[in-house]
């Protein structure tokens, strides 16, 4: 190529202006960082977390002389000053490097923006939005981004203490300043007033940087109309004009379209600052500089950095001689801003909402419209985003008194409707593909084609680019798409890029301003590149929101107000899904900001928690409520109304009249009209609203990290479920009290169900809720440590009102299979019938479940091992006399006077007494347990008892013990029972030999036998017909006998059944003795304690009426129930 020096090709003034656009991004990421965070310290603005030579006292005088004398070097004339220095020069030179070649790097990317604005006023290019608009986008964003970039390091407070401080300690350690420090000072002292020095700097570019801002006079003030003109002209509108509907959005000035605002008034405000002399003689370039100071009061610098347009440009003015008028428009601006602009924008955003809401509504239904109108889906999401950066901006930045304004509760409805067009773009981006490839291939190849084939003059290079651009479109078919190939335009958009370029100098064979139609051609061109692939580049451009991330007060803040306004809280999912954005605000200069990515995950963790814990609470008051409606169902408030209607019936008339009649459950259903709300209908849609935020989004990913929004909800009333259970129980500790377990129950159903109707709103596993959080409540304690209903229960039972049992305040009665108060003299709190009757035992076995059912037998058993343990003691005591006993029941003088040595024998009693208690407390619970079981798994619990009624008696005992565990587990009753097995061959006693041991069990058979006859002279002992039992509950030693017995010969493998006759013969020959007695307190209840010997024979499967008979005549035992019976009637009458 032979051109000449200044050929355009030759000036790569396109990547020249990519490149240092995308590095001056990087730059102001850095000097931000700088002056907020540091790199890993926080800031140089932060008196706490300042690098430590800025705070250090020892350095703080040597600190002020460098500030003072900067950026002079004096090193030999302040040795005092400068001594501490020289110990810390290296620690120094380390730890600022960072910040010092940072400031390097500004000076550096100064002089390149410098050079190319230099050579661009050289080539005298032209510019204007609507035709070159990469190039002059581009450009301008430059000189505002080389602005901002000199703004921003002027407001460093210490850029000054670092740089010199630097210096010094390389000139102390090397002998020399370091090379760049010269220039770099004069560049930090020259740009004190950064914007003062580039209207001076800018005075050689203001032809080219005023020529492109007035090309935007086409652009920005049609960007910048009132909500009511965007209503009139129904923009952003599918539905409108329906026959249009299919029809392609269309524009001259296509990239236009969905230009930022915000960019747009960051380029004229400081453009005009920095070219100002245009003001004067251009009424298009003061048209475009007033409306741009109307319509804000301050610019965003760089993140949460801003600019207060109006004051800063007065105070530079001021100065300037003639420029009184331009003050007067500043003001005048100023109160127009202040006045009008916040109910504006507020319009605006009002009309965006349901203009975005009618265009994703529409989309939803209709995905194949994103074809033709991907146009409007990304001047939606642009208006949107510049309205809500507008607001966060000022809102934080309030210069009027009345902030109502600033203040919106229905953003989030604003930035829900964004993400769901941003999903629709990203789910249906195929869709999109499909239509642009042969929108590219089968149109725009040929227009393009046509348009060059017109051209008077197209030098080579050019043609060669022109070409490819028609070639590569039209080699497009849609087989790619649905092969999934991928696609890659970007070489083309950088060569449409560089043909701007050469077209837009002024010696250009080819001048892209005469060429007008070709310009605005190939931009519409390259819009539909992207449309193929660069979407997700697209979504960023146009409603990346991740200035959020600076602004975390106001953040939190706006999702608080979305929670309490219930119409919002369905929007709530948005500001979870904005920290998804916070990512792509940073950059590859600068890799230290990690903290970003932090500050999403804990934002969108705390926003979903947040979200999660008011569904929650929600869920809990409507359990509350509900509760409370089954409550009322009770059978215990049904007494009410049969004593009303018995009342009325006999016509008495009781209570006092005009009494108000009880409201019947079910009431609340009944509606007047349609207009009455209840609180649970208010609760009921609050949910509504916000499970459909919950459930938005199966999942989202935030830096590399997945959220699962539903996963929040689960875990959160797993907790409340577990509190809730335990909560509903009622249990004071100090009364010892507690909730019925059929109240209990009812509460837990009506909670569940509840719980259940949530997968409604959510599609949420709540069996797995259920199956968690009731599995844990059948064992001790639950996965945190804390008491489960379980523990609670079993504790209940066992220490109050078994204790009451063993105290003598509460009876078994076996015909009522229920332990009954007593008549005492101190009444008890509770009624033991309402909390061990069949239904409520049966309640129980629901709530705790087999393995809670287990955990009530465990503890039982331990309870009896340490009553068997005392047992045995009183046994050893007693060892020599109850030998000699055993063998000499046969001789009655003998027997008489070894009973008188016996010590203990009621001690004995009693505590068989208290196991027999135990085992009959869980007799009911087993009977119960093996009742809902057989209701929820009949195939298998006949299955079980199946297997235990068949188990062949010669089988191994090992054997046999699992198979009765398992029986146990069922509820099923076992000749053995297992858990008891378990609890006594558990007790191991010191320096005693099995066959002691076998001795000691042996002998308490015939402790309790030869004691029996002392329960006849107990006043207590006499037998009930009408409860099958004693009031001491003696009747309850058949099963103690019976359980014990088979319990401890099959730990010490004795004969079960020769042990049980062994105690039959000792205990018949014992109460025969009394019959024979004369004094009638030693027998007065001689015939009630006969009848034990019958149910002890009863009960047991081991032993026979017929043995019984061999022993103890049964006339005697049918003439003891027939006296029992006699006393009964004479003692009832």
């Amino acid at each position: 190529m032979s051109r000449g020096v200044m050929q355009p090709s030759q000036q790569k003034l396109a990547e020249k202006l990519t490149i240092l656009n995308d590095r001056g991004i990087g730059m102001l990421t850095r000097i931000y960082n700088i002056k907020k965070q540091g790199q890993v310290w926080k800031a140089c603005g932060d008196p706490k977390a300042k690098p430590s030579y800025l705070v250090d006292k020892n350095l703080e005088s040597a600190v002020k002389f460098i500030v003072r004398k900067f950026p002079a070097v004096e090193t030999r004339n302040n040795n005092q000053q400068l001594a501490q220095l020289q110990k810390e020069k290296s620690e120094i030179l380390k730890n600022l490097a960072l910040y010092y070649f940072t400031f390097v790097d500004v000076m550096e990317f100064k002089d390149h923006v410098c050079e190319l604005l230099n050579t661009i006023d050289a080539c005298q290019v032209f510019f204007d939005i609507t035709v070159n608009f990469d190039l002059t986008k581009n450009y301008l964003d430059l000189v505002v981004t080389y602005t901002t970039l000199m703004m921003l390091l002027s407001r460093i407070e210490e850029r000054k203490a670092i740089i010199g401080l630097y210096n010094y300690a390389h000139e102390m350690t090397h002998g020399a300043s370091d090379r760049e420090y010269p220039r770099l000072g004069q560049m930090i002292v020259d740009y004190e007033n950064p914007l003062k020095k580039m209207m001076e700097e800018f005075v050689p570019h203001g032809k080219s940087l005023s020529e492109a801002l007035v090309s935007l006079q086409m652009v920005y003030p049609r960007r910048n109309l009132s909500a009511d003109q965007w209503r009139n002209a129904q923009l952003l509108s599918l539905i409108s004009a329906p026959s249009t509907m299919l029809n392609p959005a269309q524009s001259d000035t296509m990239p236009c379209e969905y230009l930022s605002l915000d960019a747009m008034e960051k380029w004229i405000v400081f453009g005009f600052i920095l070219c100002h002399a245009v003001l004067t003689s251009d009424a298009a370039a003061l048209s475009l500089w007033k409306l741009a100071l109307q319509s804000s009061t301050c610019l965003c610098l760089f993140r949460d950095e801003v600019f207060h347009i109006h004051k800063a440009a007065e105070d530079l003015f001021v100065n300037i001689r003639g420029y009184n008028k331009r003050i007067n428009d500043i003001r005048e601006c100023k109160e127009q801003a202040l006045s009008h602009a916040g109910s504006m924008h507020r319009e605006r955003r009002k009309f965006l909402r349901s203009a975005l809401k009618e265009l994703a509504t529409v989309l939803a239904d209709q995905p194949g419209l994103l074809g033709p109108k991907a146009l409007f889906v990304f001047m939606a999401l642009s208006f949107a985003r510049d309205e809500i950066i507008w607001l966060l901006r000022h809102a934080d930045n309030i210069q009027k008194k009345s902030t109502d304004d600033f203040i919106d509760k229905h953003i989030a409805e604003l930035i829900f409707y964004m993400e769901e067009l941003r999903a629709h773009v990203r789910k249906y981006g195929p869709v999109m593909q499909r239509y642009y490839v042969q929108y590219l291939s089968g149109f725009d190849a040929v227009v393009l084609n046509e348009l060059v084939q017109n051209l008077s003059v197209c030098p080579e290079d050019e043609s060669i680019i022109m070409s490819s651009f028609v070639n590569t479109m039209t080699s497009l078919s849609v087989k790619q798409v649905e092969d999934g190939d991928v696609f890659d335009f970007r070489g083309m958009r950088l060569d449409w890029f560089r043909l701007q370029a050469y077209t837009s100098v002024s010696k250009a064979s080819l001048g892209i301003a005469d060429h007008r139609e070709l310009g605005k051609m190939m931009n519409t061109i390259i819009f539909h590149t992207k449309m193929v692939d660069s979407l997700v580049e697209m979504l960023v451009e146009t409603s990346d929101l991740s200035i959020f991330c600076f602004y975390s007060r106001a953040f939190e803040k706006m999702f608080q107000q979305c929670l309490e306004l219930p119409s919002q809280s369905r929007h709530s999912i948005s500001f979870p899904l904005l920290c998804t954005h916070f990512m792509s605000c940073t950059h590859e200069l600068c890799p230290e900001e990690h903290h970003i990515g932090d500050r999403s995950l804990s934002l969108c963790n705390m926003f979903l928690d947040e979200m999660a814990k008011q569904a929650r609470n929600l869920i809990t008051d409507i359990c509350t409520e509900q509760c409370t409606l089954s409550d009322q169902l009770l059978p215990k408030h049904c007494a009410k109304t049969i004593s009303q209607a018995v009342n009325k019936k006999s016509k008495k008339q009781t209570g006092k009249k005009g009494e108000p009649e009880r409201e019947k459950p079910g009431v609340e259903s009944m509606r007047k009209n349609r207009l009455l709300v209840t609180n649970l209908d208010k609760l009921h849609t609050a949910l509504s609203e916000l499970c459909f935020s919950i459930n938005y989004v199966p999942n989202m990913v935030v830096w590399e990290h997945t959220f699962t929004p539903r996963e929040y909800l689960t875990s959160h009333l797993e907790i409340r479920f577990t509190k809730s259970i335990v909560g509903m129980t009622m249990y004071n500790q100090a009364t010892q009290e507690i909730a019925k377990p059929s109240e209990l129950l009812t509460s837990v159903r009506a909670y569940m169900t509840v719980l259940q109707s949530i997968e409604n709103y959510v599609q949420i596993d709540i069996t797995r809720v259920f199956n968690n959080v009731l599995l844990q409540q059948t064992q001790h304690l639950d996965s945190h440590g804390e008491p489960t209903i379980t523990s609670l229960y079993t504790n209940w039972y066992l220490e109050t009102l078994l204790r009451q049992v063993s105290n003598g305040h509460i009876a078994y009665f076996p015909a009522m299979k229920a332990f009954v108060n007593l008549p005492t003299e101190n009444e008890l709190t509770f009624n033991a019938e309402e909390y061990s009757d069949i239904s409520e035992m049966r309640s129980l076995s629901e709530l705790l479940g087999p393995y809670g059912m287990k955990f009530l037998s465990e503890s039982l058993m331990w309870h009896i091992s340490s009553q068997v343990a005392e047992l045995k003691k009183l046994v050893v005591d007693n060892v020599e006399v109850l030998t000699q006993m055993r063998t000499s029941f046969d001789k009655p003088e003998q027997m008489a006077a070894l009973f008188k040595k016996l010590s203990s024998v009621d001690s004995v009693l009693k505590r068989m007494t208290i196991i027999g208690v135990i085992l009959s407390f869980r007799s009911l619970a087993q009977e119960a347990l093996r009742d809902v079981l057989s209701c929820h798994i009949p195939f298998l619990v006949s299955s079980v008892e199946d297997f235990k009624d068949h188990i062949p008696r010669e089988t191994d005992m090992k054997v046999a013990m699992n198979v009765y565990e398992l029986s146990s587990a069922a509820g099923l009753p076992c000749e053995i029972d297992p858990a008891l097995v378990v609890a006594l061959s558990s007790q191991k006693s010191e320096n005693i030999s099995p066959e002691e041991e076998y001795k000691i069990a042996c002998l308490l058979m015939v402790f309790v036998a030869v004691s029996m006859p002392t329960l006849a002279s107990n006043v207590m002992s006499q037998y009930s017909p009408a409860i099958e039992g004693h009031c001491n509950n003696i009747h309850c030693l058949a099963k103690a006998i019976n359980q014990i017995a088979a319990a401890l010969f099959t730990i010490h493998k004795g004969s079960i059944e020769d042990r049980l006759k062994e105690f039959l013969a000792l205990a018949s020959s014992s109460l025969l003795k009394i019959g024979q007695e004369t004094d009638k307190m030693t027998t007065r209840n001689r015939e009630s304690v006969y009848l034990l010997l019958d149910m002890i024979v009863q009960e047991s499967p081991f032993l026979t009426m017929d043995l019984l008979e061999s022993c103890f005549p049964y006339v005697l035992l049918r003439n003891a129930y027939h006296a029992v019976y006699k006393q009964s009637i004479s003692a009832s009458a």
